[in-house]
């Protein structure tokens, strides 16, 4: 569905816009992440554990004049499939320039963090992630344990979501570019824009039975399969997608060694993933959903917004796609991501 194993595409040039690039070579010694270092934050690799006694490891960024001895702080989440190294690393850099103590972390059974078998899918563990983050922020001593945020982009922005209905310690919450997996999965990738494309019953059940077969294949020793399976052939709104995460995950742009796509054995728990499933617990904490208006996704933050108790705010920033936002740094939106925490932690 996304990382490295996209279906093939042509691959559109990223040209003259503001992305952020890395100064030095991916797994240097001194900085393996595909945007600059600031010079205004200090930066730590740190790990912690979530409750399935699973490790995870996290870069955590702080401002060097830090304004409170007990600051605010956020957990970014990376895009499904993605790593700590690429765009949730950039957000959680740049919120530190902002005033935020934050940390970026891989994803259970994926990057550097722990969990066997390796670059599988569970939206059950993805969730725990998120408050496991909470663990080690809440008693961190830089940090105002009451004054936690979290900010889940694409496919952790369903994630974030769906902790945050069930850990009321996320005080604030943001999505940007979010992506409901759970949907995409049983729907199919990027169909807003030609409802007709949307999966059928009938065409889920094959993509299910690819998917259990798999699971006899690999618990008798066979070969390994990523991606989202070739059961049920990819439709042309469904290719523009993946040729538009190809762009970023594909490219010299934002492609990281540690991200790859999820087992093609994840396809069945993820799509029992419905992260709106208890939204009016978010109530009384604020949301915030960001998405491009160009955005293939644009749907799931409408509709989650449509969903959502208030406090509840929609922003729609011109001009940016899906990916857009994942690096763009002239496009994401840092003013309304700094007020909106400001104001709510």
């Amino acid at each position: 569905m996304t990382g490295a194993a996209v279906a093939a595409g042509t691959l559109a040039a990223a040209g003259g816009n503001a992305v952020a690039h890395a100064e030095k070579p991916r797994g240097g010694a001194e900085w393996d992440k595909t945007f600059p270092r600031s010079k205004k934050v200090d930066h730590e690799k740190v790990s912690f554990s979530n409750r399935l006694g699973i490790k995870l490891v996290a870069d955590m960024y702080v401002p060097k004049r830090l304004r409170h001895r007990r600051a605010p702080a956020l957990i970014v989440g990376h895009p499904f499939g993605g790593v700590k190294e690429q765009t949730s690393g950039l957000y959680a850099q740049t919120m530190a320039e902002h005033g935020f103590v934050t940390v970026a972390f891989d994803a259970s059974y994926n990057g550097e963090s722990g969990g066997r078998t390796r670059h599988i899918a569970s939206p059950e563990v993805f969730v725990e992630d998120f408050s496991a983050a909470v663990d080690f922020l809440g008693t961190h001593r830089l940090v105002a344990r009451d004054r936690i945020g979290v900010i889940g982009v694409c496919g952790s922005g369903g994630f974030a979501l769906s902790a945050a209905q069930i850990d009321p310690r996320l005080k604030a919450i943001a999505t940007v570019s979010m992506y409901d997996m759970g949907r995409a999965y049983r729907d199919g990738l990027g169909y807003a824009p030609i409802p007709s494309e949307v999966n059928t019953v009938d065409e889920r059940q094959p993509a299910l039975a690819e998917a259990a077969e798999q699971r006899w294949v690999e618990f008798e020793g066979g070969e390994v399969r990523y991606g989202g399976g070739d059961a049920v052939p990819l439709k042309p709104s469904q290719q523009a997608a993946a040729d538009e995460f190809a762009e970023y995950y594909a490219t010299p742009r934002g492609a990281h060694p540690r991200s790859t796509a999820m087992s093609l054995t994840s396809l069945g728990a993820i799509t029992n993933f419905m992260p709106l499933a208890q939204i009016e617990l978010t109530a009384p904490r604020p949301l915030l959903f960001i998405a491009g208006d160009n955005a293939h996704s644009r749907y799931y933050s409408e509709d989650a917004h449509a969903q959502a108790p208030e406090p509840t705010e929609l922003h729609i920033v011109r001009g940016a796609g899906h990916v857009d936002l994942y690096d763009r740094v002239d496009l994401i939106p840092w003013d309304k991501l700094t007020d909106f925490f400001g104001e709510h932690l």
